[in-house]
């Protein structure tokens, strides 16, 4: 699926719930929720990936791990917090460069409109 059809898939499941949820709820009920919607709009979409950091010689395993990863090409990060900080973004880009792709949400489900708690990250390095 074209990233940006995805996303836009991604973006009206998020609309959905935040509208039928609302605000203040744990992440990992928007984490099920979000996964049953993708999944019934035929979205291939994993729970819970993880992932190994390398340094130097050592390998760390399952040192991370995502939300949510739709089409084995966009990383959906959760969170349901009162203000999004620099790190939250951070954290996506992590993720973005430690798996090699190239397009990230970080979704905020503790907001009065869903669509002030989307965000787009991109990771373009070797772009």
């Amino acid at each position: 699926m074209e990233i940006n059809v995805l996303t836009g898939v991604v973006l009206d499941a998020c609309i959905k719930i935040h509208t039928a949820i609302g605000p203040g709820c744990f992440e990992r009920v928007y984490e099920e929720t979000l996964y049953y919607e993708l999944i019934n709009r035929d979205v291939y979409v994993e729970r819970q990936v993880l992932m190994d950091i390398s340094y130097e010689k050592l390998v760390i395993q399952d040192a991370y791990r995502m939300d949510l990863l739709a089409e084995k090409n966009l990383i959906i990060e959760i969170k349901s917090i009162e203000r999004l900080a620099p790190v939250h973004f951070k954290q996506v880009m992590t993720y973005l460069k430690l798996s090699g792709l190239k397009n990230g949400l970080l979704l905020n489900f503790n907001v009065e409109w869903m669509k002030e708690g989307f965000h787009r990250v991109f990771n373009n390095e070797g772009v």
